[in-house]
């Protein structure tokens, strides 16, 4: 579906950059397609007819926006607050076959500060992705993105006395491969990650700046994995996946980490308007050069989602996760971060629709005396005008605060956006 639609609105983003699904056969044990969400629902009426280009068809769209910040810098005291004017081209690129599939999207956020020229900045994604359908069951697919990104603010790792947000690359490599036997479904799985920051900038003493050194940070990450589906019903599977994790930094060697996670779990859909995979697992992330000796960040894991439909209007999405992440703080090589959120969806009428979010996290830091807690909302509104312009409105509030001896900052944050998209 190609709803016109904006990042404004993260609940009725539909297809802002080409997705390639694996084809689904009718008769596979692994459909889940019994409930429609209000995020996937059909719209022909608002959906972009895009341009034909031979076997291809192009979806250019242009997304104005206007934000107010009260908190631009994520301070505890002295809050600044400013208004922000974002520009968002994107131009996606299809394959219009029966079989097998190919694509190419790029995208730029350009985003100037009204009294804060400092914090200007530019992202952009490049990306190209494919699917080759071998035979009914089995297929291969593969992407490729390279992105140029700043880091938010309100990052954990973000220094407030940074002159200038701090600008990093991202280049994501993905190799997916599926194959049905009847009623198992084996999936293998890898992606590659690799990071690169750009120094940033610091007063100094006296006048003038110095270097905030950022090589430090610069990384690569491999993921790799394997995992095997077993379905009991048409409606109803069970999996086992195992997952290793290689991190490797291109200087700060004792940063380097090997790791693993084990997870089991279920996937359904019920006639109760209930469906979503749930499941849980034992991660583990071994750094063994880190100062002091060989470290181990580990836990329980989780990454799972149900959707429930209490009406055709209305759809509730609940989202829980744990998993292991890199910390910046020379005392700590890792964190575990543990998130939870529930999302509200309700279509008001065929071309207005209505999405309330509220989130909670928290970060416990290995090695130091620190966690930070979490908590986020968020309520949008989405008018569809035709399927060639939507107006978008929507407020967020975010709250971190940081407990320990070794804390770190504590805000609270408000943004309030409107946007307009066009798309053809």
């Amino acid at each position: 579906m190609r709803i016109l639609a904006s990042a404004a609105v993260a609940a009725v983003l539909v297809a802002a950059a080409p997705q390639m699904a694996a084809a689904q056969d009718a008769a596979t044990s692994f459909k889940r397609d019994k409930h429609v969400s209000v995020r996937q629902r059909p719209r022909p009426d608002y959906e972009a007819a895009g341009v034909r280009l031979g076997a291809f068809k192009a979806y250019p769209r242009l997304t104005i926006e206007a934000e107010r910040d009260d908190n631009i810098y994520a301070v505890a005291a002295s809050e600044t607050s400013d208004t922000i004017w974002r520009v968002k081209p994107e131009l996606a690129l299809r394959s219009d076959w029966s079989r097998h599939a190919v694509g190419a999207f790029a995208s730029a956020s350009v985003n100037r500060y009204s009294n804060h020229d400092t914090e200007n900045n530019e992202e952009y994604t490049l990306g190209v992705n494919g699917r080759l359908d071998v035979v009914r069951g089995t297929n291969i697919s593969g992407s490729l993105q390279y992105q140029q990104l700043i880091e938010p603010r309100s990052a954990p790792e973000s220094l407030a006395t940074a002159l200038a947000p701090i600008e990093y690359s991202l280049l994501t490599a993905n190799l997916k491969g599926v194959k049905e036997f009847n009623r198992l479904r084996i999936t293998g799985d890898l992606t590659s990650k690799a990071y690169d920051y750009k120094d940033g900038r610091l007063a100094a003493t006296g006048g003038g700046t110095t270097v905030l050194d950022q090589d430090f940070r610069d990384r690569d990450q491999v993921r790799y994995g394997l995992k095997a589906d077993y379905a009991i019903s048409p409606d109803t599977a069970f999996y086992v996946a195992l997952a290793g994790d290689s991190r490797r930094y291109d200087i700060t060697k004792t940063r380097d980490s090997d790791g693993y996670n084990l997870t089991a779990g279920v996937d359904f859909e019920l006639a109760q308007a209930i469906r979503g995979q749930v499941d849980a697992g034992y991660m583990k992330q071994t750094y063994d050069n880190f100062a002091g000796g060989s470290r181990d960040v580990s836990g329980f894991s989780t990454k799972s989602k149900v959707e429930w439909f209490p009406t055709e209007l209305t759809t509730v999405t609940f989202n829980a996760s744990r998993a292991i992440e890199e910390a910046v703080v020379s005392a700590s090589q890792g964190y575990v971060s543990t998130n939870s959120s529930v999302a509200v969806d309700h279509e008001l009428l065929r071309n207005v629709l209505l999405s309330g979010q509220a989130s909670f996290g928290k970060d416990d830091y290995d090695g130091i005396d620190r966690a930070d807690k979490r908590t986020g909302g968020k309520l949008s509104a989405a008018y569809l005008m035709n399927r060639r312009v939507g107006v978008f409105l929507t407020y967020t509030y975010a709250k971190t605060k940081s407990d320990g001896v070794d804390k770190s900052k504590s805000f609270t944050d408000n943004k309030l956006a409107a946007s307009v998209a066009l798309q053809f």
